[in-house]
């Protein structure tokens, strides 16, 4: 892999998911130039990272393919086999012991390096997104930020709390006694492909910081990413075997991996169907180990009789269809009161109807493809779901195969009215569709927010501060939002808002990007010295 550390070389400030105004014309210049170095590499091979080095294998290589173009393939990486999970278990399990002695501040040093690495490198790692995620310019390079600030986040809260470490009241004279947080040991640690560098990166720094070893599996259709995080962890600096990256198909290795009884503990963001299994058969191996699950949503945003309803538009049409649809915390819900319902539909069909579409590694594109072809079918069978139940296509609802639109995965952003108890309302689809309904006030609004299983984000415009305070104290969702244009349900960032659910959507009730997560990766050891 080429070193693009010079494509940082005059910095252009923080660039997060909202942001707007900004002087880019730096920024796409280097974009380009990243982009430009980026295809004349692809269709490399790459190798699997057990023990610190690389390791090839045997069977077929998987081919990445770009969602916008799907006859480019970006790469051929190694597909793990069984043989390989175990040797990287060994692996993570001979390094996990010299790991969770090193004292906790050297290990901070390492992990603030590859936060450093991760900036010098994030016009290359930005665009790999954008043309192996079909992420815009603003996403990939958000995702890419804020991943190097996760890393300073958590390393900063273990600083804080001073390696998780409390002195307690001993009960007699001498005596001393002391409450610490400890490793583990082994993480497995499996990511999704839509945010496929900062959830990987969030997950496996709280492990690392917390002092455990990892065995990494990015999703197989982002393999390129979580190659590159591995690199990044490497050149920072981690001892062999502290970090090992499986590359391949789910159905190859994950119940190899996660089921071990070597692996200490697991952490992993996806399906529900995938979460609910590694909880409940994931969680006893020999004895209880952590299991931590974000597993989606099916987020709602309200809008209220009071609300500025041209900030209201704007918020619901960047959290609906920013990334396509294919975020946990993509709006796909709103529920807005009959009194507005109509002025507020006319302008979110405006603003949706001005969306760039295109190739989102492509100077303002704002809206690319779904990830692949399985995502096209989900967005085709929930267009025809939504007649079937009394709703409505108001926008959108087509496969798109005009021009160069026909060698991707690209659908129309889409928007239905449907009735309040229509099936589309209470299924996850992670496509570019969001549904309007129309509501007699606040009241039944939240109701119908809360009748999902799933509480991971909700946001509401309205003009009244007892109205925003009443939808905070009542909705089922582990992230709010009020009034926000950015994103009516999206947009979190690290020591801002930390991001996790409630209900179907997590595990734990500890959110990532938040002041609890990295304790998660670690249980409590009581020490007393008598005399």
């Amino acid at each position: 892999m080429n070193d693009t550390t010079a494509l940082a070389e005059k910095p252009q400030g923080k660039i997060t998911y909202t942001s707007t105004g900004a002087d880019l014309e730096e920024f796409h210049r280097l974009y380009d130039r990243a982009l430009t170095e980026l295809r004349g590499r692809l269709g490399a091979a790459h190798q699997l990272l057990i023990g610190g080095k690389p390791v090839s294998s045997s069977k077929p290589p998987l081919l990445d393919l770009m969602p916008s173009d799907k006859s480019v393939v970006l790469g051929k990486f190694a597909q793990a086999a069984p043989t390989h999970v175990k040797a990287a278990i060994k692996a993570a399990r001979e390094a996990s012991a010299g790991w969770a002695r090193t004292p906790w501040r050297e290990r901070l040093k390492l992990m603030r390096r590859a936060a450093q690495i991760i900036r010098e490198r994030k016009y290359e790692l930005a665009a790999v997104m954008s043309l192996e995620v079909g992420k815009s310019r603003m996403e990939a390079m958000g995702e890419v930020e804020e991943s190097a600030d996760l890393i300073d986040y958590y390393s900063s809260r273990m600083e804080e709390e001073n390696g998780y470490e409390k002195p307690m009241k001993p009960m007699a004279p001498g005596e001393s006694a002391v409450s610490l947080l400890r490793p583990y040991g082994v993480f497995a640690v499996i990511a999704p492909f839509n945010f496929p560098f900062a959830l990987s990166t969030g997950m496996t720094a709280g492990a690392l910081i917390g002092g455990n070893s990892v065995i990494f599996k990015p999703s197989q259709d982002t393999p390129w990413t979580g190659v590159l995080l591995g690199e990044c962890y490497v050149r920072a600096g981690l001892p062999a075997g502290v970090f090992n990256v499986l590359t391949g198909r789910s159905s190859v290795m994950g119940d190899e991996l996660w089921r071990s009884p070597n692996v200490d503990g697991i952490a992993f963001t996806g399906s529900k169907d995938v979460g609910y299994k590694l909880l409940s058969e994931g969680a006893l191996r020999g004895w209880p180990r952590p299991v931590i699950v974000e597993m989606g949503g099916k987020n709602a945003a309200v809008v209220t009789a009071s609300a500025d309803l041209d900030l209201a538009a704007e918020g619901v049409m960047r959290s609906a269809f920013g990334l396509q649809g294919q975020k946990c915390s993509a709006c796909s819900r709103v529920y807005v009161d009959k009194k507005v319902e109509r002025e507020f539909t006319e302008m979110l069909i405006e603003k949706t109807k001005k969306i760039k579409i295109g190739d989102p590694s492509d100077k303002d594109v704002f809206f690319g493809p779904v990830i692949n072809e399985k995502a096209v079918r989900t967005f085709e069978a929930a267009v025809r779901e939504a007649s079937r139940g009394g709703g409505k296509i108001l926008l959108g609802g087509q496969r798109m195969t005009v021009g160069a639109l026909a060698k991707g995965f690209y659908v129309e952003p889409t928007i239905a009215k449907l009735p309040l108890k229509h099936k589309l309302n209470f299924r996850e689809l992670f496509v570019p569709f969001v549904a309007i309904n129309a509501v007699s006030d606040l009241d039944e609004a939240i109701a119908e927010s809360n009748k999902s299983e799933y509480g991971l984000t909700a946001g509401i415009y309205a003009g009244k501060t007892e109205e925003i305070e009443r939808f905070f104290d009542q909705v089922e969702a582990g992230v709010c939002y009020a009034n926000r244009r950015g994103g009516a349900t999206t947009g979190a960032w690290p020591g801002v808002n930390s991001f996790g659910g409630w209900k179907a959507s997590g595990s734990t009730g500890k959110n990532g990007l938040g002041p609890y997560y990295v304790s998660q990766f670690m249980h409590e050891q009581s020490r007393l010295v008598a005399g």
